[in-house]
């Protein structure tokens, strides 16, 4: 699917159409000293190993694609809802 670089819809803080720049949304760098990483080497220490069974089997042929939009006007940031796709270009 394609996407414009650009997009025309409402800004709540300018409370106006307005234009937005559309980015895809990228997870960002986890972070090995964060709470949650931390519990999960603990849990994982020692014998037994997982604590929690992997998912071997793939249901799932596609990922959730989510746009990041951000105001032209004000600079206001919002995302859309996540839409399944193959392929998401930004054209």
């Amino acid at each position: 699917m394609k996407v414009p670089k650009t997009m025309r819809t409402y800004c709540p803080k300018c409370k106006t159409h307005t234009g937005f720049n559309v980015n895809i949304y990228k997870a960002g760098k986890r972070k090995g000293a964060k709470k949650g990483e931390r519990r999960q080497a603990r849990r994982k220490k020692g014998y037994g190993g997982q604590r929690f069974p992997e998912q071997h089997n793939q249901a799932k042929v596609t990922k959730k694609q989510v746009l990041t939009l951000k105001c032209n006007e004000c600079g206001y940031g919002m995302m859309r809802k996540g839409m399944r796709l193959k392929k998401l270009e930004i054209v």
